[in-house]
């Protein structure tokens, strides 16, 4: 019986035919309560015993961030056993075929188990390929490979797994494709898939399209076939997107009730300005992003070579057939065909290529409905007849006529007749072909040698795909001649400048297809280049394109670029996109280039190569594992923490946030990790509050008191004509200690940081929430690690302790958060104001705090009230001596100051300052001149001078 949920396989304690979005209702309520299993009874013992079957999924989340077609992805999921006894757990995710693996954690409980990729041992030829790692298995979907982990959890214990894989993504028919795999196997407590999209050259063309099923039997099915699936939010501006899928647990089981909802896909493209390309810089690496449009196409020479052996029977050869009927049809008059059918014998239907006529393409469907599955599978004779066809069209053809010359093969078996060697097959093939025929291949089913496929378009300039046996394979044919239906240059050949770039990606390209494109990483020779030359040339038609052009280099700092996702422990966080866009392309070509070698040595060489990258860039190849070790557990006690944690759903690391103005680009940040020691400036308003001030030139610090009242805004910085940056602050009362001097007590509740360059937001920040709009509102709890890159400005959390603003890299704020358990009447959840880095703000920043920024005071050892202007540095003398005849000149002010200890950093230091009783002596004008109407008010009573 196939039993709901897919919670209780097998049990016999699970009969009966419950509604499955009744289930998912209580399985939701008993998610909503304490993971401590026992503190409660379930109200059915029937639903107790099926979530008790295997462990419960708490949360399945995906996170992608793409910046310039490469993506970066973490995938994490919870799980939670609620059983008396210890349970066997399986982790899987099916990740696209062509993505990277770079890392792979798992937490049971208090330990942690960290992936690492090293080198393999040597393997020699083809076994590398079949001893590939066995956490990576060919599952048969189309383009998927699947990674699985198994653990046991212990009763009444948890565990967390958390997959990093990179990919780039290919451009197909127009449209770059990203999909995620969303198959947890059963209903999660909580679902959540966020991809974020970041094109600097701008996005086009978004569209979300319903999941895609999977052939896998209870695949998810959705109500609609258009439109993205529910509870999916698009937000977008000109260069960035942000997708959110986001499904409760009923919304899940409507979709499928065992957790295989399918593939969530999302299909873009990016504008395109100049027809030489696109090209990026970062740090001296570049990537050159070639796809020209509005060409006329190139003539093709085609034979379709199909398959007619006794295991095309039925479904197979029949949409076959479908499809080449609508493949005929969307032939071109300049092009030329004709048709193979092959199995123990070979069936030419003309003895040459002929013209695309109404009459030719009704004569080859009617050869093609005739065709009839018998006999065995001669490959490598087929081959042969449909490569001495196209030989002979050329031979023929008028040697001025440019056009391109291709075999669509398909098969669904193995050679049986004829030569049934791969390696001769092989040979024999591309000494034919002899680089002037492409031969795109396509594999039918489970039985074909997908190998020998593989390899077949590898060698000859195409491309191979394999094809599903399900009802929509017609679909899936026509899909990948689509692909290569329009050619529109042949021969490509892009070149730089002798000695510009170094360690460059290929540069030779036999055809170029509409809607595809062709990328080219390597690294600037010279970082100073102002300007690359760039020549592209190529055939198109009956012409020889040659376009030239000098693109300027706009080279960007690492700037800590956004992934969007956690750097792995032991990768360098600083490492930028277009570099790793250039190992992965570089690993790709020479993994390619080992398949296709057939030279020993050779094959030695190129594996070391890629061998040596994929470990530099912990990459999982074939010539690479990936080995678990357990950390020791002083390392383990955070990571596990976080793991379990509210923000479990982004992983064990800190997450990366990105975010974007209306009319500025997000500006894409890597990662930092949050430093705990961060360094603190004493500058700060802080407590009751109190006012400290450090000047490093005169080795002085000063601190003053400043009694406000609840309710008034006090102006800290402002700077809002000059560096456009002003910071309030909001007093909130409390009474009095006992036996206090004072009758109530004031505190900073709320500290707003407003920013009007290079774009207008600002930062409302309470100890439990911040507010951050930047032209899209963002509301983050400050009970959550998390940092937020944007144009010019990045916000880091520390949970529950300190909030670390940096504005331009070049103004720091850091506000400590004081939160209190069990608070007495006299004390306040309050916040802390500490300047950190000052160098952003001009000469004439004003403020309690800012005022004082740009000044170098003096110690003057006189009796107040004299008028001597001699000048001390900090006085060596006794305390005692240094009471009310100390003087503090500063911006023209004199101020008795006497010796004081003050706390600071929530009492964590304790530091020696000159304090100023009367701190109205020491500010420019009045109290009340530091009020502020409002949080956001960036007015100020003083100008240029106005201390004189």
């Amino acid at each position: 019986m196939l039993l709901l949920l897919g919670l209780c396989l097998g049990l016999p304690l699970c009969l009966g035919q419950q509604d499955p979005l009744a289930l998912a209702e209580e399985l939701e309520e008993e998610l909503r309560w304490d993971d401590q299993v026992g503190h409660r009874v379930p109200r059915q013992v029937r639903l107790q015993q099926r979530l008790k079957t295997k462990p419960l999924m708490t949360h399945f989340s995906v996170k992608s961030t793409i910046i310039s077609r490469y993506a970066f992805t973490m995938v994490s999921c919870s799980l939670l056993n609620r059983a008396s006894e210890d349970k066997e757990v399986e982790f899987q995710m099916q990740i696209p075929a062509a993505a990277f693996i770079t890392n792979f954690t798992m937490v049971v409980g208090d330990r942690v188990y960290q992936g690492e990729v090293a080198e393999k041992e040597k393997i020699h030829r083809d076994r590398a390929k079949k001893q590939d790692n066995k956490t990576l298995e060919d599952n048969g979907e189309k383009g998927t490979e699947t990674f699985s982990a198994s653990v046991t959890i212990p009763s009444k214990d948890k565990a967390a797994f958390f997959l990093h894989y990179e990919e780039l993504l290919q451009r197909r028919l127009g449209k770059y494709e990203h999909v995620i795999s969303v198959r947890p196997q059963q209903l999660a407590g909580r679902l959540h898939v966020e991809v974020n999209i970041l094109e600097k050259s701008g996005i086009v063309s978004l569209e979300v399209p319903p999941l895609q099923n999977s052939r896998q039997k209870g695949s998810g099915k959705v109500e609609d076939d258009v439109g993205p699936p529910p509870s999916t939010d698009i937000n977008q501006n000109e260069t960035f997107a942000k997708i959110i899928f986001n499904p409760s647990i009923i919304q899940q089981a409507k979709i499928a009730q065992n957790g295989i909802l399918g593939d969530f896909i999302i299909r873009y493209d990016v504008n395109r300005e100049q027809r030489v390309g696109d090209i990026q810089v970062l740090n001296d690496y570049f990537v050159h992003y070639f796809a020209p449009k509005d060409l006329p196409p190139l003539p093709k020479n085609m034979v379709f070579v199909l398959d007619s052996s006794a295991s095309m029977v039925g479904t197979k050869l029949r949409q076959t057939k479908d499809a080449l009927f609508t493949i005929l049809h969307d032939l071109r008059p300049q092009d030329h065909f004709n048709i193979v059918g092959f199995s123990n014998r070979i069936k030419v239907w003309q003895d040459r290529l002929v013209s695309v006529t109404p009459n030719n393409i009704r004569d080859s469907k009617v050869y093609i409905h005739h065709m009839t599955p018998t006999g065995g599978t001669d490959i490598d004779g087929a081959l042969q007849k449909g490569i001495e066809l196209l030989n002979g069209h050329a031979a023929d053809n008028d040697i001025d006529s440019r056009s391109v010359s291709l075999i669509v093969f398909l098969t669904d078996g193995k050679a049986t007749v004829g030569e049934t060697h791969s390696s001769k097959i092989l040979t024999n093939t591309k000494e034919a072909a002899q680089g002037r025929v492409c031969i795109f291949t396509i594999g039918i089913g489970n039985d074909v040698d997908f190998k020998l496929l593989e390899k077949l378009s590898l060698e000859n300039c195409g491309m191979t795909r394999r094809v599903l046996e399900e009802d929509n394979a017609k679909e899936q044919l026509i899909g990948f001649y689509d692909e290569i239906r329009t050619p529109l240059l042949s021969d490509i050949r892009i070149d730089y400048p002798p000695g510009s770039v170094k360690h460059v990606t290929k540069t030779l390209f036999p055809n170029y297809f509409n809607g595809s494109e062709i990328i080219i990483a390597g690294k600037l020779a010279d970082s100073q280049l102002d300007n690359l030359h760039v020549e592209v040339t190529a055939s198109n038609s009956k012409k020889f394109v040659v376009l030239k052009t000098d693109v300027p280099i706009v080279s960007h700092s690492t700037g800590n670029d956004v992934t969007g996702v956690s750097t792995p422990a032991g990768q360098d966080a600083d490492q930028n996109y277009i570099e790793r866009l250039w190992s992965y392309l570089t690993i790709k070509e020479l993994l390619t280039s080992w398949l296709k070698s057939d030279d020993e040595q050779e094959k030695e060489s190129l594996m070391e190569r890629a061998r040596a990258l994929a470990v530099n860039y912990h990459f999982l190849t074939p010539f690479t594992s990936l080995k678990l070790k357990e950390l020791p557990p002083e390392a383990t006690q955070v990571t596990a923490k976080e793991a379990f944690g509210s923000s479990a759903a982004m992983g064990p690391e800190t997450v990366v946030q990105s975010l974007h103005g209306k009319n500025v680009p997000p500006e894409p940040d890597f990662k930092k990790q949050y430093n705990p020691r961060i360094k603190l400036s004493r500058t700060s308003a802080d407590g009751d509050p109190h006012f400290v001030v450090d000047f490093p030139l005169s080795k002085l610090t000063v601190c003053f008191n400043i009694d406000g009242s609840p309710g008034d805004i006090l102006r800290l910085v402002s700077d809002h004509t000059d560096s456009g940056v002003t910071v309030n602050g909001e007093l909130i009362g409390a009474p009095a200690p006992p036996n206090g001097h004072k009758k109530y007590r004031t505190y900073f509740r709320t500290i707003t940081i407003l920013i009007n360059k290079p774009e207008r937001s600002y930062l409302e920040i309470t100890p439990n929430r911040i507010v951050l709009d930047g032209g899209d509102r963002l509301v983050l709890p400050c009970n959550q690690s998390v940092v937020v890159g944007s144009w010019g400005l990045e916000l880091s959390i520390t949970a529950n302790a300190n909030i670390t603003v940096t504005i331009q890299g070049t103004i720091t704020f850091v506000i400590l958060i004081h939160l209190y358990k069990n608070p007495a009447p006299y004390q306040r959840n309050h916040l802390g104001f500490y300047i950190s880095n000052s160098k952003g703000l001009s000469a004439n920043v004003h403020g309690l705090l800012g005022q004082f920024l740009n000044q170098d005071p003096k110690l003057i050892k006189e009796p107040v009230g004299s008028g001597s202007n001699q000048n001390h540095s900090e006085p060596s003398v006794s305390q005692a001596e240094l009471s009310s005849e100390t003087i503090l000149k500063v911006k023209g002010h004199w101020v008795p100051v006497v010796w004081k200890q003050r706390k600071i950093y929530n009492g964590q230091e304790q530091i020696d300052c000159w304090f100023a009783r009367n701190s109205a002596k020491l500010i420019d004008g009045e109290y009340k001149d530091y009020l502020a109407s409002h949080p956001f008010d960036t007015e100020t009573t003083f100008g240029v001078g106005a201390s004189q």
